[in-house]
Formats: structure tokens, C-alpha cells, sequence
């Protein structure tokens, strides 16, 4: 198995665009080796592998399985065991991550593909919860880029905001390029005093060469805003002309990046599809309703995911809309019925 696995990672990160007949070669590869939560799932649904050709055909495990079951195809030790953070009232995932650098290869490729070489910035990290609870799959990327980065001020903040701004006017004010990534509610924090900072330092340009990336996470810290308005919140009092964001959860290896506007775009491996709340099994490449992602990169876990977030798949990018309501108590339960 190891070996068919890694040709078909070779093939996985050499695509171009995204390979309909890849994914489908994947789909055969989780069903038949040793992915027993997977394949019960699909031999639940009645599903016949000779039969599914298109990549709508393919089932889709619900990302609540994470919560209670080891997703794995093969056995292994895990390198990292990536954790969601979640609250004291709520199961987390946990998604075992076979091989470290699988994971740094998919989102560094990723992330070249869409903003270059970290080389070129510096990298902050802007993380509180995440950084303190540890075993986030987001605080590993960024903790991983800050070294590639390897500029002297690249690092994590937690709340110590005053050090962080003065950063920030010394990286503008040098012209060097410098990527912010944020938790949603530690940005907004951060957005409440930064406009009094910049006064107290007489800093009255733009941040011409700085990133915010938000990287959500805004549950049960904050008044629930919309996307819109937070990014209108950052932008007025950061002074950039738009807010960047990054869509990755614990269950993936890929993450995807908007630019600005909400409008995410995957990279070759990833693929978003859309299906119908009222008949889950009814799946569209294009239209609104709930989210499901192909990531070729989760070779080792399963690379069908049926998340429970809610948008709209357009031709070439995505949008997210929020969390469908009590999603904790709608994953499906019929693998744990015919145990």
C-alpha cells in the first residue's frame, strides 16, 4: 500500500487542475485499503464502486465522524495528531496526520501558489486559544511558515498589542512585505486599539505592504457579526484595502485563500462541491447549499469531507456563508446504527 500511496502523491502534487480521474482513482484507493470507517460508510449507502464514475458519484463521509472515530486508511503511528478547539460542551475532532511533511508540502504549495515565497515576508501569527489549547492544525502552519519566513521579527502575539503595532509601523515604514494572520476575534481586538496607537506614534500612512489574513474563529468570544462586517471593521481601522482570508479546518491537509471579498480559490488538489440539506446525496459542482471537499492531499485520512458549512461553489472560487445551525446534532448516524 505504501508504495501505490506514494505514486499517487506524486501524481496528487503535479497536477496542474484538478483531475476528475484522480480523484476517482483516489475514491477506489480509500474504499479498498483498510479505510474501514470510509468503506463502512459507503457500504452502508448501498454504494457499488463499479458504479461511480463522476466525481458526484463519490460519497462523502460527514466530518462529525471525526469526532468519535480514528479516520484512517492504513495503520500508523501518527506524526501530529491535529486537534479542533471547540469548548468544554463539545466533542473535538482529531485527525491523524500520518507524515508531517505531507502536510507542510500541501500548504506550502498552497500558500507559493497564491502569495510566493515566505522567504519574501515577514510572518506574524496572531493566535490566542489556538496557540494556548496547542495540537491546532492552523498554529502548525503558520508556526512552520514563521521559520521558512526567516526574518528576525516573524513570530506568534498573544495580547500584547502595543509590541505588535509598533511592528507593524517599523515593517511599513521599511517597506518590507508582511503577512498578519489572525484569528477573527483577536483581530477585531487588536482593530479597537490600533487606531489609538497609530496617533500615539504619529503613524498616519496606510499599510501599504502589509497582509490581514483572517483565518476565522469567532464562536463564543464576540457578538456574531458577518463576514462583511468584520472585514469593514479591519479594514477601516487597519487602513488596507481588503481583508484576505484563509478556509482550512482540523479534518483537511489543503486549505483555500480569497483575496478579498469572501471569494476563495483551492488549489489544483482541492475541490469544493455543493449538496442539497434536504437530499445530502444530492451533489452539484456549482449552486448554493451545504459544502463538501475533495482534498487529494488527506491520502492517509479520507479526501471526501461532508462539512457542515454552509455557501455557494461558483465557476473557479467559493464562498462561505456560516455553519449550518445545531450542526453538532445533524451528523448522520447510520454507520453507528449498523454497528
Amino acid at each position: 500500500m505504501d508504495k501505490v500511496a506514494k505514486i499517487l502523491i506524486d501524481k496528487i502534487f503535479q497536477i496542474k487542475e484538478f483531475d476528475h480521474q484522480l480523484a476517482l482513482e483516489l475514491f477506489r484507493y480509500q474504499y479498498s485499503f483498510e479505510n474501514g470507517v470510509y468503506r463502512q460508510w459507503c457500504d452502508t449507502l448501498g454504494i457499488d464502486p463499479e458504479q461511480v464514475k463522476d466525481i458526484t458519484d463519490i460519497p462523502f463521509l460527514p466530518i462529525s465522524f471525526f469526532k468519535s472515530k480514528e479516520v484512517t486508511t492504513g495503520q500508523f503511528n501518527p506524526e501530529l495528531i491535529f486537534e479542533s478547539s471547540g469548548t468544554t460542551q463539545t466533542v473535538n475532532s482529531r485527525h491523524l496526520v500520518k507524515e508531517a511533511k505531507l502536510y507542510q508540502r500541501s500548504f506550502l504549495k498552497t500558500f507559493e501558489q497564491f502569495y510566493g515565497n515566505p522567504k519574501d515576508y515577514c510572518i506574524v501569527g496572531l493566535l490566542p486559544n489556538y496557540l494556548e489549547k496547542g495540537h491546532s492544525s492552523l498554529v502548525k502552519m503558520v508556526h512552520d511558515l514563521i521559520e521558512l519566513s526567516g526574518h528576525k521579527d516573524s513570530g506568534f502575539y498573544l495580547y500584547n498589542f502595543d509590541q505588535l503595532a509598533e511592528l507593524l509601523f517599523t515593517l511599513e515604514k521599511q517597506g518590507q512585505k508582511t503577512l498578519l494572520l489572525g484569528v477573527t476575534f483577536a483581530l477585531l481586538d487588536f482593530a479597537e486599539v490600533f487606531t489609538g496607537l497609530k496617533k500615539q506614534h504619529n503613524f498616519c500612512q496606510p499599510l501599504n505592504h502589509t497582509i490581514i489574513m483572517d483565518t476565522g474563529g469567532m464562536k463564543g468570544r464576540k457578538k456574531e457579526m458577518t463576514r462583511q462586517e468584520v472585514h469593514d471593521v479591519l479594514t477601516g481601522a487597519l487602513g488596507v484595502l481588503s481583508i484576505h482570508s484563509e478556509y482550512g479546518m482540523t479534518e483537511l491537509l489543503s486549505q483555500a485563500y480569497s483575496k478579498g471579498e469572501g471569494r476563495y480559490h483551492c488549489p489544483p488538489y482541492m475541490q469544493v462541491l455543493v449538496r442539497d440539506e434536504s437530499d445530502p446525496f444530492n451533489l452539484k459542482t456549482s449552486g448554493k447549499g451545504l459544502i463538501n471537499i475533495i482534498d487529494m492531499a488527506n491520502i492517509h485520512s479520507c479526501c471526501f469531507i461532508a462539512t457542515e458549512d454552509v455557501g455557494w461553489v461558483h465557476s473557479g472560487y467559493f464562498e462561505i456563508w456560516g455553519r449550518l445551525d445545531h450542526s453538532d446534532l445533524r451528523g448522520c448516524s447510520l454507520l453507528i446504527a449498523n454497528q
